[in-house]
């Protein structure tokens, strides 16, 4: 489980710092994996061969799955410490850089009609191979993606000072799925 998050965390890696929110959830849009494919043909465009590889990721690719709607892509890319190498690319494309920590990179396009958060890691970082063990869980178990459901729509009623802290309240049932997908960092 991560570390407890704190607002100077948050601000020491969020290019534009902590901002309240108010979580939207929304029921499963099929339109969903369309606009990712969309952005993803997008990003082969940009990105060419520094995309090692393209995932669509979080509940937006989970069909049946209530959502923010947001639509959420991991990229691999070799060493996203070394922006000069594809991010000038990226913001001529319109991506904004929204989250700077060691080997991630986290960028927003899209708003306010199709929101995508844009997330760059080494191709087999273990973040990304989390992301993508928790997805196929969910594509997987409908007891899980239920479960999943419930608690995103119950925290969805409150305010929070920042999105990354509803991501954290979520993270107790995170770990259940994934223990349920046999995940194991190593």
């Amino acid at each position: 489980m991560p570390e407890a998050l704190s607002d100077d965390d948050l601000n020491a890696k969020l290019v534009h710092g902590v901002r309240p929110a108010k979580v939207t959830i929304v029921e499963y849009d099929p339109s969903w994996p369309v606009r990712y494919e969309r952005r993803a043909a997008e990003l082969r465009a940009i990105l060419g061969e520094r995309a090692r590889r393209i995932e669509h990721i979080g509940s937006t690719s989970v069909p049946g799955l209530a959502a923010k709607p947001i639509i959420d892509i991991v990229v691999g890319i070799d060493d996203p410490d070394d922006e000069q190498a594809y991010l000038p690319d990226l913001e001529a494309a319109g991506y904004d850089v929204r989250v700077k920590e060691p080997e991630h990179r986290c960028l927003r396009i899209g708003e306010p009609d199709e929101p995508v958060n844009l997330h760059c890691y080494p191709p087999e970082h273990v973040e990304l191979r989390r992301y993508l063990a928790f997805r196929d869980q969910l594509r997987a178990s409908d007891a899980d993606r239920d479960r999943y459901a419930e608690i995103k729509w119950e925290l969805a009623e409150r305010e929070w000072r920042d999105v990354n802290y509803y991501a954290e309240a979520k993270w107790p049932v995170i770990a259940e799925i994934l223990d349920h997908a046999g995940w194991r960092e190593d």
